[in-house]
């Protein structure tokens, strides 16, 4: 198998995993019985919109509009995460995640 093709798996299974991270936190919620729609509301109140600059999560892409569970300030911006898991993701690497943030103009 060429590299580039290799990089190509290696980059989708890694988006696949992601995603997978970024969903699992509601899924196993619901299959335990758990009220996720008051989660939801909760984890919303949380965090405003007005209060991050970016559009998407830079690591699943999830549009932040669905809802923030964390933050993190980055070279003076506060950008919101869909998970704890993809803060966490960005954090190893920001600045190869950071363009797919869609960070808001100024």
């Amino acid at each position: 198998m060429k590299p580039k093709n290799l990089a190509i798996i290696c980059n989708s299974l890694f988006t696949i995993f992601i995603f997978t991270a970024c969903q699992s936190g509601t899924m196993t919620a619901s299959s335990a019985g758990t009220d996720t729609s008051m989660q939801q509301q909760v984890a919303a109140a949380a965090y405003d919109l007005s209060l991050v600059n970016n559009a998407k999560d830079p690591v699943c892409g999830m549009p932040v509009t669905a809802g923030i569970s964390d933050t993190v300030h980055y070279n003076n911006d506060v950008l919101g995460f869909c998970s704890a898991e993809c803060k966490a993701e960005f954090q190893k690497n920001p600045q190869s995640m950071l363009a797919a943030a869609e960070i808001k103009k100024k």
